[in-house]
């Protein structure tokens, strides 16, 4: 063989293996270039989390803090309830007395009324 042939060769060799040691490189800046990329939306996505776990964190103590208030309104109402119930016994009893003691005045003025009609009698005969 030719001595040129030869240098075309190991040429053409070294070129070859140029040429893959660049796309190598360039395959690895690409490679690299993605972690970056991907590790990027990662954190991105971290940040993402931490912002909803921070709001689900404050939602849970609004709705927390709208459970006792439920419980404290119920705890009212059912005082109240129960202020109403012993309101309504002591209206009961009042109108029964009420009752009692208007057929009382009935029978008092009835009474009154024959005590008067025995005085006239009582002075007729005088």
């Amino acid at each position: 063989m030719s001595v040129v042939v030869i240098v075309v060769i190991v040429v053409l060799i070294i070129v070859v293996a140029v040429a893959a040691v660049i796309a190598v490189r360039r395959r690895r800046e690409r490679e690299r270039i993605e972690r970056v990329r991907l590790a990027e939306r990662a954190d991105a996505h971290r940040d993402e989390a931490e912002t909803h776990a921070a709001k689900a964190g404050g939602l849970a103590e609004r709705q927390e803090e709208r459970r006792r208030d439920a419980a404290r309104q119920a705890a009212e109402a059912e005082r109240l309830a129960k202020q109403a119930k012993e309101a309504e016994a002591r209206a009961e009893t009042l109108a029964a007395e009420a009752d009692s003691a208007e057929a009382r005045v009935g029978r008092e003025r009835d009474r009154a009324r024959d005590h008067s009609h025995k005085a006239d009698e009582i002075e007729e005969q005088l």
